[in-house]
């Protein structure tokens, strides 16, 4: 799950302090997605191959967005107005996605799906917190707010794919190992299948991309669709 619903628009004008640490946060993720996009296409130029893109992105892609976490603060102290909940379900499936999935199972750290979901996530990214930055400066180009609201309707759908690719071709590995799990007979008379809950979270993809994909969809209508947009160049 991407983190598409979180809209960074004013609940009333910022302090200049707000504003200026926002500008940075979306300044320096920015730069943090486009370097994670130059070590990936360099890595594709030189191999040919998307063998070895994770090793290569690994510690740039665990720290921004990891540092995304930052956005359900913003939501909970009002500095942005958006759901604190919705955006920590979309954090959390990134991160999880990273760390929990992508980091620990090494042995699909070469499949096609994460290529795919790295790839959609990064132009996202890159174009969203540009969108950001750009417009808490008032100087919102229009076709950043074009790219915005209308490359979702690939990447998002492509990036979904990605993820559960990746925690797919996990299972069995997950299986097999007993990673992160806990069987009876034990101290504390508990049990944990990391298995059946990653199969329990590619479930929860079901009801949750058709309502945030349908968001954005209600979102491009009302930003750039019907009544015609406004152009800032």
């Amino acid at each position: 799950m991407g983190t598409e619903t979180e809209e960074k628009t004013k609940k009333s004008e910022p302090s200049s302090i707000a504003t200026a640490y926002l500008v940075l946060y979306n300044v320096v993720l920015c730069a943090g997605w486009a370097s994670i996009g130059a070590i990936a296409v360099r890595h594709y130029l030189q191999t040919k191959s998307i063998e070895g893109l994770y090793d290569n992105v690994e510690l740039p892609l665990k720290v921004f967005q990891t540092a995304a976490i930052l956005e359900v603060v913003h939501c909970m102290v009002g500095i942005v107005r958006s759901s604190a909940f919705m955006t920590f379900m979309q954090v959390f499936s990134r991160v999880f996605l990273v760390w929990g999935v992508t980091h620990s199972v090494k042995e699909v750290q070469d499949e096609p799906g994460v290529a795919l979901y790295i790839t959609c996530w990064t132009l996202t990214e890159v174009v969203r917190y540009a969108f950001y930055t750009f417009g808490l400066l008032n100087q919102l180009p229009y076709i950043l707010t074009w790219l915005r609201y209308t490359l979702f309707i690939v990447l998002y759908p492509c990036g979904v794919m990605g993820e559960l690719w990746t925690t797919y071709a996990a299972l069995p590995h997950v299986q097999k190992s007993g990673l992160y799990s806990v069987a009876l007979p034990n101290d504390y008379n508990i049990s944990f299948d990391f298995y059946k809950i990653l199969i329990f979270w590619m479930l929860l993809y079901i009801p949750f991309f058709p309502r945030l994909f349908s968001h954005m969809l209600h979102q491009r209508r009302k930003v750039i669709g019907g009544q015609g947009s406004k152009k800032t160049n």
